[in-house]
């Protein structure tokens, strides 16, 4: 499964920096190859400066080694190794009206000394970060999220979003990161759903991405935009980097397992501000954005 998981990220990233650098027109990605001391290594691809995308990346890795002993107290278990490999990627465009848009699908294996695997699961999902809120987006994307999961289980959707809804949310501001899309961790056979199911949920989920952005990009990259919309967006921006480094699972697993920074923190804008105590104008799209992040609609479709 690690090495059909892992091939499939591989041309994955091919698909997806391809119809980004077409949605651009502009920019390209540029390719940087790493390797990790312990074990594995990856491929960052970044975007930066585009007509589009300001800055952005798609990354896959694939490591492995011993399980770092902090690492060991997270998920509950002794001296094991471990495999993970996935493919994350994240966003920041130029235009305020352009969403950010965040994605990761991932395999994760644990190892007994003797080499055999004692526990396994996939993990992932999307989400959308709007500056300005358009009703017609926000359904769009969530429509194509449920779509994929409607081939696999009715039941996948509304149980993927709410845990969006509710990893996604910034606790020390009491609100939503964005307005969420899918999320879902520790996804393990049982019965009824083999690994080769989540596979092909976790796959269906990962070709959704293009379809599920592309034309929420197209439809506003050429919005004129003022200044004032531009201080806006960098305002928010602020609160995506606040809950990257304070509440990001994933960002804490490469931290503490010794991942390349470069890699980790690709998720982070380029140009953000932290304006003190500030609110929007009252009865503004702004203020619109907010009450819908203060308090997550339960569907969008």
């Amino acid at each position: 499964m690690k090495d059909k998981f892992y091939n499939y990220i591989q041309s994955l990233q091919d698909t997806i920096t391809a119809g980004l650098e077409k949605a651009d027109g502009t920019a390209t990605f540029k390719e940087d190859i790493w390797q990790r001391p312990e074990g594995g290594g990856g491929r960052t691809r970044v975007i930066e400066n585009g007509a589009v995308f300001e800055k952005g990346g798609v990354n896959i890795s694939a490591v492995h080694g011993p399980l770092p002993t902090a690492m060991q107290a997270y998920f509950n278990v002794g001296d094991v190794d471990f495999f993970a490999c996935g493919l994350s990627l994240v966003l920041h465009p130029v235009n305020p009206f352009v969403p950010t848009v965040h994605a990761n699908w991932r395999y994760f294996e644990m190892y007994d000394k003797q080499g055999n695997v004692v526990n396994s699961w996939f993990g992932g999902g999307q989400d959308l970060t709007p500056y300005y809120l358009f009703d017609e987006d926000a359904t769009h994307f969530h429509q194509t999220c449920k779509t994929a999961c409607d081939k696999h289980n009715p039941e996948f959707y509304p149980k993927f979003k709410k845990q969006c809804d509710e990893y996604f949310w910034n606790a020390h501001r009491n609100e939503a990161r964005g307005i969420g899309g899918l999320f879902f961790d520790h996804c393990k056979a049982t019965d009824d759903f083999s690994m080769d199911n989540w596979f092909g949920f976790v796959t269906e989920v990962g070709n959704s991405f293009l379809e599920a952005y592309v034309p929420i990009v197209e439809r506003r990259k050429h919005i004129e935009y003022t200044p004032q919309n531009r201080t806006w967006q960098e305002i928010r921006r602020g609160r995506y980097v606040e809950f990257n480094l304070v509440h990001d699972k994933g960002t804490l697993f490469g931290l503490k397992t010794n991942g390349r920074i470069e890699s980790i923190l690709m998720s982070l804008p380029p140009h953000v501000q932290w304006v003190y105590d500030h609110h929007p104008e009252a009865g503004s799209e702004e203020a619109r954005l907010i009450n819908v992040l203060e308090n997550p609609l339960a569907a969008w479709v």
